[in-house]
C-alpha cells in the first residue's frame, strides 16, 4: 500500500501542531513510520486519504462497539443538531440517558457528565478526597487515566515509596500524594495501607487493564482490593473509560460481579463523541456541588450532541439481549485463529483476551503486569505491525495497547485478518 497523501498531510500537520498529531500515539512513535490519516469510516473498515482500506481493529479506541458510523448513532446526531448544538443550560437528553445508564450498570445511583475518560477519572478523584479527607490515593504502574497530574506518576525505589513525577510540569508536590502500586499483586497494595494508616482516600485501576495491552485481573485480584478498600475505610475506584457498556452493559462490575465506590466512564458511553462520566451511590455524590462541597464544573459538560449519540449507542446496547455474547464469540474466534497461526510459526507469543478486548504479545511468559508486558519482543511488534498494516489491518500501533473487537466485523473479516497474521508471522 502506498501512503502518500497522508505523508503530505502529515509533514503539514507537523508544522501547526505539535508532532503533527492531537494525541501522542497517533504519532506512531513506538512503530516507526508515518501516521495514516483518515478520510472516513464505516461498519468494521477504516478509509485513508490514499483511497486504501484497513479493518480497523482499534475502533476510535473503543467506542466503536457497533461499529463505525452505525446508523442509529448518525441519526441521532443529524436530528438534534438541527435544534441547535451546544446551550450551556440543562436538557431532557441529560436526565434520559443518566436514567439509561443508572439502570444498566450496578450500585450507582447516580451519575454526572463531563467531556472526556481524563475528567471523570480527575473528578473521581477529587471526589473521592473529598469524601474521605484523606489526600493519597494508589494506581498501578502500566495502568492509563488520562494525564491529569495526579496519574503521571511513576515508581519509586519501591513498594511503599513515593511515586515521583514521568512528565515535566507534574510538581513534586502532587507526586507525594500518589502512591504506585504493581497490577494483580495485592502485596503492594496492602504494603501502601500499611505504609500509610488513615491517608489513603481511594484506589484507581483499570479492573481490565487495557494500557499494556489487555492484561485481565487474576482471580482474586479485584475481590481483594475490594476487601483493602473496605478494611482502610478508602474507596475502591474503576476506570471503566475502556470497559464500561464494553465488557456488558454493568460492565466489570457485573461481568466479575464486584462492587466498585465510583465508577469512571468514557468511550461507549459517547457513542464516538467526546464524553465521559463518573458515578457512585448517593452518600458520595451527594458531595458534589451544587448540593455538596466538593467542586467540579464543565461549560460543555452534558452536550447536547454527543449526549444524542450516547443515548442512541446504550439504547441499542441495552435493547440486543444477544450483543456481548455475539461479540465475545467473535473475539475467541480471532484469538483460537492467531494463536494456532502462532503455535506452527517458532516465534514465541501470548496472547490474552478478555470479552472483546485483546493483545498480542512477542513472548512467551505470562503477561500480568507492565513488567511483564515490557518482556515482548517491540522490535518484532514493530515489524508485525507494519506488516498487517500493508496486509489492509489496522491494530494498535504500540505494543502497549489493547485491541478493541467491533460488532461489525464478519467471519470473513477474521478470516481474512488471521489469514494476514500467517502471511506475515514468516517475515518478522
Amino acid at each position: 500500500m502506498l501512503y502518500q497523501r497522508s505523508s503530505q498531510l502529515f509533514a503539514a500537520a507537523e508544522k501547526v501542531i505539535p508532532g503533527g498529531v492531537n494525541s501522542p500515539v497517533r504519532a506512531f512513535k513506538g512503530v516507526g513510520g508515518t501516521p495514516i490519516f483518515v478520510s472516513r469510516a464505516k461498519g468494521a473498515y477504516l478509509y485513508d486519504e490514499d483511497g486504501n482500506r484497513f479493518i480497523d481493529y482499534i475502533n476510535s479506541w473503543g467506542p466503536m462497539l457497533l461499529g463505525h458510523a452505525h446508523e442509529p448513532v448518525i441519526q441521532a446526531i443529524k436530528t438534534r443538531a438541527s435544534l441547535g448544538t451546544s446551550f450551556g443550560m440543562p436538557t431532557e437528553l441529560e436526565t434520559q440517558i443518566a436514567t439509561l445508564a443508572l439502570s444498566m450498570v450496578p450500585n450507582i445511583d447516580k451519575i454526572r457528565f463531563v467531556n472526556s475518560g481524563t475528567e471523570a477519572c480527575m473528578s473521581a478523584i477529587r471526589l473521592a478526597r473529598g469524601f474521605t479527607k484523606r489526600d493519597k490515593i494508589i494506581k498501578f504502574a502500566g495502568c492509563y487515566h488520562g494525564h491529569s497530574d495526579s496519574f503521571l506518576i511513576q515508581a519509586g525505589s519501591g513498594a511503599s515509596t513515593f511515586g515521583t513525577p514521568n512528565s515535566p510540569g507534574v510538581t513534586q508536590g502532587t507526586a507525594k500524594d500518589t502512591l504506585l502500586a504493581h497490577y494483580n499483586n495485592l502485596e503492594s497494595v496492602a504494603s501502601l495501607f500499611a505504609a500509610n494508616p488513615n491517608s489513603i482516600a481511594a484506589i484507581i485501576i483499570e479492573p481490565v487493564a487495557g494500557n499494556m495491552g489487555c492484561v485481565p485481573p487474576l482471580p482474586g485480584f479485584l475481590e481483594g482490593l475490594r476487601a483493602l478498600c473496605s478494611q482502610h475505610g478508602a474507596l475502591l475506584i474503576f476506570d471503566e473509560v475502556m470497559t464500561g457498556f464494553r465488557l456488558a452493559k454493568g460492565g466489570v462490575q457485573e461481568r466479575m460481579n464486584i462492587v466498585a465506590d465510583i465508577v469512571c466512564f468514557g468511550k461507549v458511553i459517547g457513542g464516538g463523541l467526546p464524553v465521559g462520566a463518573f458515578a457512585a451511590r448517593d452518600e458520595i455524590m451527594n458531595y458534589l456541588a451544587p448540593v455538596g462541597p466538593v467542586y467540579q464544573a464543565g461549560t460543555l459538560s452534558g452536550n447536547p450532541l454527543a449526549m444524542a449519540a450516547g443515548l442512541a449507542m446504550l439504547s441499542e446496547i441495552h435493547s440486543d439481549a444477544e450483543l456481548f455474547s455475539r461479540i465475545d464469540a467473535k473475539t475467541a474466534y480471532l484469538h483460537e485463529g492467531m494463536q494456532k497461526v502462532l503455535l506452527e510459526s517458532s516465534l514465541p507469543f501470548t496472547i490474552n483476551r478478555l470479552g472483546s478486548m485483546i493483545s498480542v504479545h512477542f513472548d512467551e511468559s505470562p503477561v500480568i503486569d507492565f513488567e511483564t508486558a515490557k518482556k515482548g519482543d517491540n522490535e518484532r511488534f514493530k515489524r508485525f505491525f507494519h506488516g498487517m498494516l500493508q496486509e489492509g489491518i489496522y491494530i494498535a500501533p504500540s505494543a502497549y495497547e489493547t485491541w478493541f473487537i467491533t460488532d461489525a466485523l464478519t467471519y470473513d473479516d477474521l478470516d481474512y485478518t488471521i489469514q494476514a497474521v500467517a502471511n506475515v508471522v514468516p517475515k518478522i
